[in-house]
């Protein structure tokens, strides 16, 4: 399982970070400014960095890193746009660079070309029996038929294919799916796993009575 340093200060956008890597089945660590890049990225695999971190600013940090010798890929993650902050990042070592605002599913597809090994493509799809998630154009199908399913949906089945045959208690979904702590009140997890079934078949998501859901194709 790959662990991902997650280097940005504004709370709102690592927390997204956060919850959507953890969902792809990554292992997020967030840092808040410059100055501990360095001192975390060993133990990691990829390292997503804003250039506007407090202590020193991202560029700073990753000259630092890349004179040390990490090798670890690095996508720059920023508010800076103009073209000489680009060319600055590059040349520091960055492997790519992206603007922000951003969509999500495009930085997690960057993450995994990344993340890439020589001779071990990166999965750009998940199937369990007839069911087929593709990770790039976001679509679904069931023997081949389309199906719709909505961002949340998708990602809670995401979450079962990456993990087949593992039982999920309801409190871990909640986190992995909607990034939140366990409310024993709520049955948001019953009701989407319920959105799931009727759109792709009762088969596929096992109830573990007292436990949680798995998938058992």
């Amino acid at each position: 399982m790959h662990r991902i340093l997650i280097a940005e200060d504004e709370p709102r956008i690592a927390a997204l970070l956060t919850r959507g890597l953890r969902a792809a089945g990554y292992v997020p660590t967030v840092v808040t400014t410059g100055t501990d890049v360095a001192d975390l990225c060993p133990g990691h695999d990829l390292l997503v960095l804003d250039l506007g971190l407090p202590g020193q600013d991202g560029l700073t940090a990753l000259s630092q890193i890349r004179t040390r010798g990490e090798r670890l890929p690095v996508i720059v993650l920023t508010g800076r746009n103009a073209v000489s902050d680009r060319v600055s990042g590059l040349d520091l070592g960055a492997d790519d660079y992206m603007t922000k605002p951003f969509e999500f599913d495009e930085l997690l597809a960057r993450i995994r070309a990344r993340l890439r090994g020589p001779g071990r493509p990166t999965a750009t799809a998940l199937r369990a029996g007839p069911l087929h998630l593709d990770l790039v154009r976001r679509s679904v199908t069931v023997h081949g038929r389309p199906v719709e399913l909505t961002g949340r949906e998708f990602l809670l089945a995401e979450t079962l294919l990456r993990r087949p045959g593992e039982v999920l208690s309801r409190e871990r979904l909640l986190d992995l799916v909607w990034g939140l702590a366990h409310d024993p009140g709520s049955n948001v997890v019953d009701v989407y796993i319920g959105y799931l079934r009727r759109k792709l078949g009762t088969d596929l998501i096992q109830t573990v009575r007292g436990v949680g859901y798995r998938l058992t194709a």
